[in-house]
C-alpha cells in the first residue's frame, strides 16, 4: 500500500469516496447522456491558452513519459534519445469536473478533482514503483493546495508539480514512501503534433466520443532522478499527451489499448484501439509523423492491435497483452514490454487499474527502432474516470 502522508485518515477517504462518486457519475453520463449534452466541438486550438486547463470539460490529463539514462553517457540532449534507458518514467495530472457544487468557490468546494500519478521503472531490477495523490481543486488558478492554470500548462499537487516554462516543460516530484524522485526538464525539439483533424480527436462512431488532443513527441530530458538511495543526474527522452473529452469511452467499451513511441529516425508515432470485453476493436485510430514532415492521420480499422504474449499480474490476476503486432499505414510493428510487471494499481485515486509501461518498437525486420510507453485499460476491470 502507497503511504499518504500528506493527508489525514480522514481526508483521504473522504477524497477517495468522492473521486469513485464522480467517477461513476462521468461514466453514466458518458454513455446516457442525450443528444442536447455539451460535446467536445472542432475548433482551432489557440496557444498558449489550450496548453492550460478546461474545466468545462468532464475530464481532462496532462501526460508525460519517457526513459532515462546516466548522463555521462550522453554527448549531446539530441543524442540522449537513441540511448538505451535504463529507467522509464510517468507522471500525469488527471482533472475531473464532479458536477458537484459547481458555483463554489470555497477552499472546500468539490467541483473539480485533480489526482496525480507517478512511476518509475527500474529495468535493471526489472520492477516498477508508483505514488498517487488526489486532492479537491475549488477552480481558482491561485490556489495553494492543489490547482491547475487556464492560461498555461501549471498543475500541482503540493511539492508535485508539472509545469510549462521559456524552453519546454518541468517536472518535479519526490514520494517518500515508494523511495523515488526526480526534477526533470524536457525540451521540445519538434513542433507540436495535433492528433485527429487540427487536434480534435474521434473516439467512437457518435461525435459525442471525441476530444481535443495533442502531443509533444521527441522532447529532450535532462535533470536528476532519486531511486535506490542515489541521486543521479540523467539525460532521455520524452512524450506529451494533453486531451480533454467530455466522454471516457463510447458504449460498449471496457477500455483501451494506446501506444507513444519516439523513432529513432525522428517520427512520431500514435496508435489506439478502444476495445470491447471479447477483445474485439470498437474504434481504433492514430498517427504517424516523418521528421520533418506531414502527419498522416489513422482512420478507423487502420490501426489494427494483435496480442502475442500476455503476462498475468499476481496483484489483481488481470492478463494483459505485453507484446502486440501493430499494423498500420505507416507500416507493421512489433511492441514489446520492457517489463512485463508494470501495472498500476490507482484505487486509491483515480479507482482504475491499468498497465502504463516502458516498450520497444521493433521493425518487421526484427530491428529496434523506437522506444516509447504502452498503455491499456480495461483489463483488470472496466475503465472508471
Amino acid at each position: 500500500m502507497r503511504r499518504r502522508s500528506w493527508l489525514t485518515v480522514a481526508w483521504a477517504g473522504w477524497a477517495a469516496c468522492a473521486a469513485r462518486a464522480g467517477a461513476v457519475q462521468a461514466q453514466t453520463a458518458a454513455v446516457t447522456a442525450p443528444a442536447t449534452a455539451p460535446l467536445i466541438a472542432a475548433r482551432q486550438l489557440q496557444f498558449p491558452r489550450d496548453h492550460g486547463a478546461h474545466p468545462e470539460a468532464r475530464i481532462e490529463w496532462w501526460y508525460a513519459t519517457g526513459w532515462l539514462a546516466e548522463a555521462t553517457a550522453a554527448a549531446s540532449d539530441v543524442a540522449a534519445l537513441t540511448l538505451p534507458p535504463a529507467f522509464g518514467f510517468q507522471l500525469t495530472f488527471f482533472r475531473s469536473r464532479t458536477g458537484l457544487a459547481d458555483r463554489s468557490t470555497g477552499r472546500f468546494g468539490a467541483g473539480q478533482l485533480l489526482f496525480a500519478h507517478a512511476a518509475l521503472t527500474d529495468l535493471a531490477g526489472q520492477r516498477l514503483v508508483h505514488a498517487e495523490r488526489i486532492a479537491r481543486w475549488n477552480g481558482q488558478a491561485s490556489a495553494p493546495r492543489a490547482a491547475a492554470s487556464l492560461d498555461d500548462t501549471r498543475v500541482h499537487i503540493g511539492d508535485w508539480r508539472f509545469e510549462r516554462q521559456a524552453g519546454g516543460y518541468r517536472a518535479a516530484l519526490a514520494d517518500e514512501g515508494a523511495a523515488f524522485g526526480y526534477r526533470l526538464a524536457l525540451a521540445p525539439s519538434q513542433p507540436l503534433l495535433l492528433q485527429g483533424q487540427a487536434g480534435y480527436s474521434r473516439k467512437g462512431p457518435d461525435t459525442a466520443q471525441s476530444s481535443h488532443y495533442y502531443s509533444q513527441p521527441q522532447l529532450t530530458v535532462r535533470g536528476e532522478l532519486q531511486h535506490g538511495g542515489r541521486t543521479r543526474e540523467v539525460r532521455g527522452g520524452a512524450w506529451l499527451d494533453h486531451e480533454w473529452s467530455e466522454s471516457v469511452l463510447p458504449e460498449g467499451a471496457v477500455g483501451w489499448d494506446w501506444i507513444g513511441i519516439n523513432l529513432d529516425d525522428g517520427s512520431a508515432l500514435t496508435a489506439f484501439q478502444l476495445r470491447r470485453a471479447d477483445g474485439s476493436a470498437l474504434w481504433s485510430g492514430g498517427s504517424h509523423r516523418p521528421r520533418g514532415g506531414a502527419v498522416l492521420d489513422f482512420e478507423d480499422r487502420q490501426a489494427r492491435f494483435e496480442p502475442l504474449a500476455h503476462w498475468t499480474s499476481g496483484a489483481t490476476r488481470a492478463r494483459y497483452p505485453v507484446r502486440w503486432r501493430i499494423d498500420t499505414p505507416a507500416g507493421r510493428f512489433e511492441v514489446r514490454a520492457l517489463v512485463d510487471a508494470q501495472e498500476l494499481d490507482g484505487r486509491n485515486s483515480t479507482g482504475t487499474v491499468y498497465w502504463e509501461g516502458l516498450s520497444a518498437l521493433i521493425d518487421a525486420d526484427g530491428r529496434r527502432v523506437g522506444t516509447g510507453y504502452l498503455e491499456m485499460t480495461g483489463y483488470a476491470l472496466p475503465l472508471r474516470l
